[in-house]
Formats: structure tokens, sequence, C-alpha cells
């Protein structure tokens, strides 16, 4: 293979041409990170500890790093040990020592740091080239979503919103409690983008895997077509044993529902002495499969194209052109979070009027911002209890949950990880905003002091 430029790809167009070839003929290569068995800590025989760095110091030394005091580990172990193979996406109530102050819904909003990729997408001629940017976007949301802590799950009609950042207009509502799902919709000059989300896990001791159950589509306005997204699962390691750390080996497809164009990209898993992680590579292909540019970078640093042949070797006469790179972050940040998550979490980015329900306003987010992880436990514990009077309620009434801004259709979509029940945008955000927008009416509210409220009665707060 050619040499690597910064984003960890192939260089030249005398280069890599061998390595994609085999990535196109479907030959894989899968690396091993280094295991180290927990064999001196009485009740984890057995249990390995993950090291990506691959470091060889001792095992016991290993499993002692991390956020956890030994207390808290051996209890929390405890517990969880009998969910071994089970999901655990809401079964479990877990401590505040291992969440940031996000919730899901925020996270869902983070995939549009760099949707200036989707606007490029969507003014580009050429309909290969709009499959590399568009799925290049679709890549850059994994450097933030290394970060190893927890997002609060939301509660049951619990929205997030999101205004000031390259002309977007989000909202994210969550729409299901039992099993967990949010749905989100998302619009500028160039693209809406489309997401109901639910994701299944599998916890395996030390380590819970996490499959994307989901439907993510973005279309084009210029072009009109519509892009579907299956992104690949992730694995999160050493949850209580050794340094926690993010892997999302296999492989990413983005389908030109239109088109019949596909580019599918494959993260490479983290092998011996982290060889292979953060790696990408892949290719966008036409409807007849045929491969037409080749994509190569790391989602930690920058991504690359090239043109290539049928072969998927590099055109003569050209080069490797880097086309996203990640932006600076904060130095030193507690959370590991980027300039665009602060922003997520502040009220620069909200719309005039917010809406009471929203994730910003959560006591217990806010009191973990602030470093109260005390009272961000007892508030987390108090909005739980309260979500569950309200299901009470709903139940002795006979009532349903209805969503405000998204409806349920009919629609059972297939994932490689189960069914989903699809959420659709019902257009009634983009009514309300609108009109809270052309009211003259000055908004003087201290929003910050605002009292959090997704409760559909009356009785578990003031009214919305």
């Amino acid at each position: 293979m050619g040499s690597k430029d910064q984003g960890g790809g192939a260089a030249s167009s005398g280069g890599g041409g061998g390595f994609f070839s085999s990535i196109a003929a479907g030959v894989r290569s899968w690396g091993t990170a280094v295991h180290k068995s927990v064999n001196g800590l009485v009740g984890y025989e057995g249990l390995e500890v993950i090291n990506p760095d691959g470091c060889t110091e001792d095992a016991e030394a290993e499993a002692m790093r991390g956020r956890w005091k030994q207390e808290d580990r051996d209890s929390y172990w405890k517990m969880m040990n009998k969910y071994i193979g089970s999901d655990v996406t809401s079964l479990v109530t877990l401590p505040v020592i291992i969440f940031e102050p996000m919730t899901m819904l925020q996270k869902m909003a983070e995939l549009m740091e760099y949707c200036e990729l989707l606007d490029k997408a969507d003014e580009c001629e050429d309909p290969y080239m709009r499959m590399v940017y568009a799925s290049t976007w679709a890549v850059s949301v994994y450097f933030a979503y290394q970060r190893t802590w927890k997002p609060f799950n939301p509660i049951l009609g619990e929205t997030y919103e999101m205004v000031n950042h390259q002309g977007i207009t989000f909202i994210s509502e969550q729409v299901s409690h039992h099993p967990p799902m949010g749905a989100a919709h998302c619009e500028n000059a160039h693209f809406t983008y489309d997401i109901t989300s639910k994701l299944k896990t599998k916890f395996l001791g030390n380590s819970v895997e996490v499959y994307p159950v989901g439907r993510t589509r973005v279309t084009l306005k210029k072009s009109g077509v519509m892009l579907e997204l299956v992104p690949p699962p992730t694995k999160v390691n050493n949850l209580i044993f050794g340094r926690t750390w993010v892997d999302s080996p296999g492989e990413m497809v983005m389908t030109n529902l239109t088109t019949g164009d596909k580019v599918v990209l494959y993260f490479q898993p983290c092998g011996w002495f982290g060889a292979g992680r953060y790696e990408v590579d892949g290719y966008a292909y036409s409807a007849a499969e045929e491969p037409k540019i080749m994509i190569t970078g790391k989602w930690n640093q920058s991504m690359s194209c090239q043109p290539c042949d049928q072969e998927g070797d590099p055109l003569p006469g050209t080069e490797l052109k880097e086309i996203w790179r990640v932006a600076p972050t904060p130095p030193g940040d507690k959370f590991q979070y980027t300039h665009f998550a602060h922003k997520i979490n502040n009220f620069d980015t909200a719309p005039k009027k917010l809406l009471t329900s929203d994730s910003r306003l959560r006591p217990d987010r806010y009191a973990l911002e602030k470093g109260d992880m005390s009272k961000s436990g007892s508030e987390k514990s108090r909005l739980e209890e309260q979500q569950r009077a309200e299901k009470r309620t709903r139940e002795a009434k006979g009532e349903q949950f209805t969503p405000r801004w998204f409806n349920r259709t009919d629609e059972i979509s297939p994932t490689p990880w189960g069914d989903l029940e699809v959420y659709e945008y019902n257009g009634k955000y983009t009514e309300h905003r609108a009109a809270i927008d052309s009211s003259n009416v000055a908004d003087d509210t201290d929003v910050s002091s605002t009292e959090f409220n997704p409760w559909q009665y009356s009785s578990s707060s003031s009214s919305q």
C-alpha cells in the first residue's frame, strides 16, 4: 500500500489500489485488541480487560484505572452481573458517575456539527461526489461519539430544539419510553433530515454492544434525491475495569434511494497495539456496482477521496483530496466535549420561547454540568419516579401517549438488528415556530430559570 496522508488513508494515485480492490472484493482483515484476564480479583475470574493501546502493564493495575472507586466498581459489578447477555437499554438505573450532562435527544443533534457537508452534497453536480460528501458527513460524528460518558435517557415527551447553526432548525422528541425511542427532524435551505432511533444493547459484563436500530434519511433539495444511512454497531469496552474506550467496527452503508448509487465504508476494528483503530476505507459505487471514487481516512482526524477505475485503483493523474477535517477541541475538557457539544448545551442555540420540555432545562443534567453529582442523582431519581407516576395515571385513564411533533406510521422498517416502528415528522413544529417568529411579542423570559415540564398531565407539574 502507498504512503498515508494525515487522515490515515492511501495517499497517491500510484498506491493503495490493491488494498482498496480487496475491500471491493469483500476481503476483510480483522485485528484483535490486547486482552488480559482479571484473575487476581475475587469474583471477576475470567473477565477480560482490553487495552486499545496494546500496553503490557499488569492486568490488575490496568483494571484499577478509570473513573470508578473500588467500592463503586464492586457494587456495580454485583448489580449488573445478572444482566449479562441482556438488553439493558432501559432495564437498569445507572449511577450519574458514568453520565455526561447531555441527553440522547441532544446527542442526536451532534450529527449536525459538520452539516455543511450536506450543503456541499446538495450543491454538487457530480452524483458520486454528492455521495462522498454525504457519507463523510455521516462519518464526521464518530469523533464526538468516542466519548465514553453515557447520555441521560430522555423523559417521555421531552424535546430538544436547536437553531443558530448553519441555518438549520432542529427538533427531536422522545416518542416512546418502553422501548426507548426518539425521533428528530432537521432542515435548512439545502436538506431535510429525518430519523427514528431505537437503540438495542447487549451487556457482556465488562463491555456493552450497541446496535443502532433506526432509520436515517436525508433529502437533498436541489436534486430531490433521498439518501438512507445504515451505520455500524458500536462496542463500549471496559465499562467497569480498565480505561473505557469505544470502537465501531463494521460497515456503514449510505444508499441513494432515488438512483441506486451507494457508498460502502468499512470501519477497521482496533487491532494489536491499537493498529487500525479509527481507520475508515471504502468506495462510492454506481447503481451498477462499479467503484467510482475511493474514500479513506480516520474518523478522528480527516477524510479524503480520489477517483478510481473499475478495479478500485486510483486513476492516473489524480490526487487524494481532503474533504473534511475535525475541528480543534477545547483542551482538557472534563467530558471530552467539542466546542459544538458545548453549543448544544447552552442557550445561544435555543430559539425564542423555548419549549419547557427541552433537555437543557432538565435539573439533573444541569446539576451534573455544574459538578453537583449528589443533586444530579437525586433529581434524576425524582424525574424517573414522576415518569412512573405519569404512566400509572395514563393507564388508569385508559389513555395512550401521543407525541406532539411526530406521528407513528403503519410502516415497519427492517434493519440488520430488528424491525423498527417508524415515526414521521408531522410539520406542526414548523407551524409553531413560524407563529412565534412572526409575532412581535418580546421574549424577556429568563429561560435558564424555566421549570422543566415534559409532563402530559397538569397534576404532574404546571401545564406547558
